[in-house]
């Protein structure tokens, strides 16, 4: 077989906008969708990914979820509204997809900014919406804090490439209702967040945790980071960096962390890196989602992100859950076995599905919940039924 030649049906996860399963295209917002009939029937229809197509194709489906929402606000049915709210808020983040990378796309995410910020209007606790400084920037990022008449212990939720801190609703409910606050923010240089990207931005998210930790409401000796995907890789990064900041980290399907795989699996994963080069999201004409990358390429990206390389690995010290697919070809579980044989004898754990592809979306039913009692275990936080009301 050719290097980098494998077909993208073979790959497990894939970028196929017409694959609506747990494991396609759609799994980023796989947790938000409320109902996955609809979103299928909507893939069905879909007639481009050009923003010509795809913008108002999803438009419509979150136009009718508006229209529901500003409906039951006026009726008093504030928590049909919120549901409304939400599912407006999701499709417009589909259609955002990837970024706001053409002014049509960047008022498509300020409709979706506005809707999530209306569907938290009546959260308790609320929605707090805060600005933290890093440098010439500044990042917007959204804060909610249980009424606990003490500093409690807090969550930073680090987002990733693709999928922002409006898609990260869920996460910040785990944690409130576990007695833990939850910062949620975007990741360097998408949405809110214009901090460019590169190896040196672990900085954005020590300024996000300090900002946490300057909070008299937050226990600054237990914070905690949690992480998906490229956020997944964030949070380990972060961890190796300032290892004194971080009481606990939970990291899903982060990579690069070590060593490219080998053989096969090198071209799996190349082939699976580059299957994003075969969709087009911007305006007609414009190029693909992602450069597709020759294999000398992803060799240099991989070295100049690799915890192994920046000398992160052993400085990793704090409690670790990794949870990942054993099929995933985008971040290998490689990865997870190379932060296993670094750092401390004791204090990491790993969850493998096996089977399973990045991040193991078909079982998030059940790692969801168990990553978030684990977090409140070892923050020592007051999870009792209540006690993030």
């Amino acid at each position: 077989m050719e290097m980098g030649r494998v077909d993208a049906a073979e790959t497990v996860a894939t970028e196929d906008p017409w694959d609506a399963s747990a494991r396609g295209f759609y799994r980023r917002w796989w947790q938000a969708v409320p109902d996955r009939d609809e979103l299928v029937e909507a893939v069905r229809t879909l007639g481009g990914t050009t923003q010509d197509v795809w913008v108002p194709h999803w438009r419509a489906v979150a136009d009718r979820h508006e229209a529901r929402a500003v409906q039951a606000e006026e009726e008093g049915d504030l928590a049909l509204a919120r549901v409304e709210f939400l599912a407006t808020k999701t499709y417009l983040s589909i259609a955002r997809f990837p970024d706001a990378i053409t002014p049509e796309k960047g008022e498509v995410s300020r409709d979706c900014v506005r809707a999530y910020l209306r569907a938290c209007a009546h959260l308790e606790p609320p929605l707090q919406v805060v600005e933290i400084s890093y440098g010439e920037w500044t990042m917007t990022a959204h804060l909610r804090v249980p009424a606990a008449g003490t500093a409690v212990p807090a969550v930073l939720v680090m987002c990733g490439s693709d999928v922002f801190k409006e898609d990260r609703g869920w996460v910040q409910e785990q944690c409130v209702g576990r007695g833990l606050a939850a910062l949620v923010m975007d990741a360097p240089g998408t949405g809110e967040n214009p901090v460019p990207w590169s190896p040196d931005s672990v900085g954005a998210w020590e300024a996000a945790v300090d900002f946490l930790a300057g909070r008299p409401d937050v226990d600054a000796n237990r914070i905690a980071a949690f992480g998906i995907s490229r956020g997944g890789y964030s949070v380990m990064q972060l961890a190796g960096t300032a290892p004194e900041k971080l009481a606990a980290v939970v990291a899903v399907a982060g990579s690069p962390v070590g060593r490219l795989p080998e053989g096969e699996k090198l071209e799996r994963h190349l082939a699976t890196v580059n299957e994003r080069s075969a969709w087009f999201f911007g305006a007609p004409g414009d190029g693909p989602f992602a450069e597709p990358l020759t294999l000398e390429e992803l060799t240099a990206r991989h070295s100049a992100w690799s915890l192994a390389e920046l000398g992160l690995l052993d400085r990793i010290t704090q409690p670790l859950l990794m949870i990942n697919g054993s099929e995933d070809d985008h971040s290998p579980i490689s990865n997870i076995y190379t932060v296993l044989e670094h750092g401390p004898l004791a204090g990491k754990e790993a969850r493998i599905y096996a089977g399973a592809g990045h991040c193991a979306p078909e079982h998030a039913g059940e790692w969801i919940p168990q990553a978030f009692d684990w977090l409140a275990t070892k923050l020592g936080a007051d999870s009792r039924p209540g006690a993030g009301e």
